[in-house]
């Protein structure tokens, strides 16, 4: 008696002889396709490995590859890696001189460079205010300047009235702005302080930004009617400001005044000038003279400095949010009082008491 076949089992009895399986990546021959090799083998497409350590293309294999890119890369004969550059290959070197090099033409410089090593070091140009005036973006952000006359050998052995200069400096010991006088040698050594002057205001490009003018004029309190005055423009030809002095007999006194003839700050100074081993202080007060804001001050300078030269230095302070332009014309005022006060005539202190 037979039994039907259990599922999955094949009906059919199992052979005597298995048959051996296919080997994992034998493909079977597809209908049409021969099941055994070709006479000869199957030609291999690629030559077989040296026994030298790599796989360097043998005889028979991939030829070298072309020259391509640049040539000289490596040269022939050259053993592993890239060579150097040849001469003239790369970056070029920097000019002679180093330092940084000039903007193309057409180029907006919106940034000081900053000085190393022995070079001065210039204050980086802040974003200015829409309304600003070019150039004095650099007054926004600060509320102090120092003033630094240069010594002049000339003058300093012969007495020989020279065109002062000037360098200007933020707190930090930043230059921000160089200043030169402008006058004729006549007027210099004959007129004293009292000379007329223009005093032209330049940043680290060259450009003047600033210009003053002084006029010839009396500082005695016996002429009330023809006092000291400065002029200030920024840029030059546009009115930002006037320094006048006020008329006074005892003590020095001046007024910070708008393009409009407003008066915005004022100025007091002490009764004796003579720089005696401190300070000479000149207090900047609110327009009603009532509060005081800042201060222009004359600072000493060491014995040898103040009894053989006439290179002083001031230091300027004044609020931080004081419109750029006032600021100008402090600046203004402080070179008005060091030709008032401070400047000497044949390296003799012509300084004295009140306004007489």
């Amino acid at each position: 008696m037979s039994y039907p076949p259990l599922p999955n089992q094949s009906p059919f009895p199992p052979s005597a002889v298995s048959m051996p399986q296919p080997s994992a990546g034998f493909n079977m021959p597809q209908p049409g396709e021969s099941a055994y090799p070709p006479p000869g083998g199957y030609s291999a497409p690629y030559p077989p490995p040296a026994s030298s350590p790599g796989y360097p293309p043998s005889a028979g294999g991939y030829p070298p590859p072309q020259q391509q890119g640049y040539p000289g890369y490596p040269p022939a004969g050259q053993p592993g890696g890239y060579p150097p550059p040849a001469q003239g290959g790369g970056y070029p070197p920097p000019a002679q001189g180093g330092g940084y090099p000039a903007p193309p033409m057409g180029q907006v410089v919106t940034q000081q460079p900053t000085g190393t090593g022995g070079g001065e070091n210039w204050m980086q140009a802040p974003q200015g205010p829409a309304n600003c005036p070019p150039g004095l973006e650099y007054l926004t952000m600060i509320d102090q300047l120092l003033v630094h006359q240069k010594v002049e050998l000339l003058e300093a052995m012969t007495g020989f009235e020279t065109a002062n200069k000037f360098s200007i400096k933020n707190s930090m010991g930043q230059k921000i702005y160089s200043a030169k006088e402008s006058s004729g040698c006549l007027v210099r050594n004959c007129c004293g302080t009292n000379r007329p002057f223009d005093m032209k205001i330049y940043d680290n490009f060259g450009n003047m930004v600033i210009h003053l003018h002084r006029p010839f004029a009396c500082q005695s309190c016996c002429c009330p009617c023809w006092l000291q005055s400065m002029e200030v423009t920024a840029p030059p030809g546009t009115l930002v400001g006037t320094v006048e002095q006020d008329w006074s007999i005892w003590t020095p006194h001046f007024s910070i005044k708008d393009a409009a003839g407003n008066v915005v700050l004022k100025i007091k100074g002490p009764f004796c000038t003579y720089s005696l081993c401190g300070d000479v202080e000149f207090k900047v007060l609110s327009a009603d003279g009532e509060r005081e804001v800042g201060m222009i001050s004359k600072q000493w300078s060491g014995i040898a400095r103040e009894a053989f030269t006439d290179a002083d230095i001031f230091g300027i302070s004044f609020p931080m949010d004081l419109d750029v332009r006032m600021k100008a014309v402090m600046l203004g005022a402080c070179f008005l009082i060091d030709a008032m006060f401070f400047e000497k005539k044949g390296n003799k202190e012509g300084d004295g008491l009140g306004m007489l």
